[in-house]
């Protein structure tokens, strides 16, 4: 069973303790330099810790905190995976907000941009789809709780506390034929983002204080944190 697959069947059943543990391991050895790891800026205005990568699954830690310098954002933070997302919170509150979009190309407020992903960054293409969106839906979740994202579905991510730290261990699982898409201006065309490495000295922050939150004594750094 890969690491995806034990997460994700924790999640389902909501054994938040094992996720909790899992994701403590990985912080420690990360932290004592037994579990290298880049921890990436993303524009979406959160830090991510790459756990594990392997063909259509990953998983990752998602960090949202006040402490740290965020990547430039180019469109709007409004945009749908080509991959399903499940979710679970470790510490504080997010919202998800899901967006219904309009086609409307009298009068629209975005277009819609097709984002290509690699590892060197992201290049952004208007696709000519002119809208205007409608909020569906806001949900709360809270440490110890999690949620499901679908592939193909407009939504936005919102901490409501811009001073307190959120993480969350998020899992993906990519769709064949899907596209990541984003909304962005009527004016922008189409353009390249790359993806910003935290220096050393801020990653080594972020971890600790990430690690801080989830409390509990230190798990020993055997326990597979980066598999």
């Amino acid at each position: 069973m890969t690491l995806y697959s034990e997460l994700s069947a924790a999640i389902g059943r909501g054994d938040g303790e094992s996720i909790t543990d899992w994701a403590r391991a990985l912080l420690d050895g990360i932290a004592a330099g037994a579990a290298p790891t880049t921890v990436v800026s993303h524009p979406l205005g959160f830090l991510c810790v790459p756990a594990h990568r392997s063909g259509d699954e990953g998983v990752c830690l998602h960090l949202w905190g006040p402490q740290w310098r965020r990547a430039t954002l180019t469109t709007s933070p409004t945009h749908c995976h080509s991959w399903d997302l499940d979710s679970w919170v470790l510490t504080g509150v997010l919202r998800n907000q899901t967006v219904r979009l309009v086609d409307d190309p009298d009068a629209p407020t975005h277009q819609v941009f097709e984002v290509r992903s690699s590892a060197e960054g992201d290049v952004l293409h208007p696709t000519g789809r002119l809208v205007r969106t409608e909020v569906d839906a806001v949900t709360t979740h809270r440490a110890g709780e999690g949620y499901t994202q679908r592939a193909g579905v407009f939504h936005q991510t919102l901490v409501p506390d811009p001073q307190g730290l959120v993480a969350t261990v998020a899992l993906g699982l990519t769709r064949p034929g899907g596209t990541d898409l984003s909304l962005g201006g009527l004016d922008t065309g189409s353009h390249r983002t790359r993806r910003q490495s935290c220096p050393p000295e801020v990653a080594t922050r972020v971890v600790r204080a990430a690690r801080a939150a989830l409390g509990g004594t230190r798990v020993a750094e055997s326990a597979g944190a980066g598999e």
